[in-house]
């Protein structure tokens, strides 16, 4: 027995009402769907389906095996279209949007190299630190980094981020090293606000959350005016973890308060229904998805 086109048929009959209504949807017999219907209860060992003359009814594990049907045929249909997709030659815009720095240093490079191999399509790319809607906005792929809240956005996890504390080797070595959290009321704090939009800053103290108030002579919603400001010894920032990989790796800002950060924020990458993917957009995403991973990787 063909067991996904006797899952088809199940489908058919339930959303049909009739054997008869499923028949002509599949363009064969109602006897054929009889048996087949049949062979498929044999082979399950359970009923479907309560069946009189006038009408047909689901028993409990009708419906059960009924959802878990849709959802196995539904990943046929899209791995079907997926592939038909990559061999079709993607055109068209695609509107991406991403956080500031991020997209820069990661988007941006992967966007280029896309394009370059299919100069059919064009890319809108917006580059804002805040949440995009992208229906409301036009946008059709987004970068999220934090954790999601439920909606029908489908989201393909990336990685994940720390949260760090950093500051110079020269503020370090003037006002030292803070070993706890609640030090830094001691010291001055360069604020990004994108990432901490109030005065505290969030930690972690064997496995508890804990928020620790801050001060400084500079409060900015601009990552680089941030990182410059801690690089030339104003005090400590707080950022992303690739915010500030390339001065922690240039030795221009050092980590500090390791041993509070809070648990790592994850990186999506998140897009409508797959079944509302264009070609060019899950032609992006098979393209971006690995690259972008791996790239988060080698900055982590």
């Amino acid at each position: 027995m063909d067991k996904l086109r006797a899952m088809a048929a199940f489908v058919r009959i339930v959303d049909g009402g009739s054997l008869t209504a499923a028949a002509d949807a599949l363009g064969t017999s109602p006897t054929s769907v009889v048996r087949t219907l049949a062979a498929l209860e044999a082979a399950l060992g359970v009923r479907l389906l309560n069946r009189s003359t006038r009408r047909i009814a689901l028993t409990e594990e009708g419906r059960e095996y009924l959802e878990r049907s849709r959802r196995i045929l539904s990943e046929v249909d899209d791995a079907e279209a997926a592939l038909s997709a990559r061999q079709a030659r993607p055109t068209g815009r695609l509107g991406i949007t991403a956080p500031v720095m991020f997209g820069r240093l990661h988007v941006a490079p992967v966007v280029t190299d896309f394009l370059a191999a299919h100069p059919g399509v064009q890319v809108d790319l917006l580059l804002l630190d805040r949440v995009v809607d992208l229906l409301d906005e036009g946008m059709d792929l987004a970068v999220r980094i934090g954790p999601l809240p439920d909606s029908s956005l489908v989201a393909r996890p990336l990685g994940e981020t720390r949260r760090m504390v950093c500051a110079s080797p020269a503020y370090l070595a003037e006002r030292g090293e803070p070993r706890q959290p609640g030090e830094l009321a001691d010291h001055e704090c360069v604020r990004f606000t994108a990432l901490e939009g109030g005065s505290e800053w969030a930690f972690e103290a064997l496995g508890r959350p804990l928020r620790v108030p801050v001060r400084g002579v500079l409060t900015t919603n601009q990552v680089e005016a941030a990182l410059d400001a801690c690089a030339k010894g104003l005090g400590c920032g707080r950022f992303l973890g690739y915010q500030a990989a390339a001065m922690l790796r240039e030795g221009r800002l050092v980590r500090v308060l390791r041993d509070f950060e809070p648990p790592p924020a994850p990186v999506h990458l998140v897009t409508p229904h797959s079944r509302l993917l264009s070609s060019r957009l899950r032609a992006f995403t098979d393209w971006a998805v690995p690259r972008l991973r791996e790239r988060l990787r080698e900055g982590a």
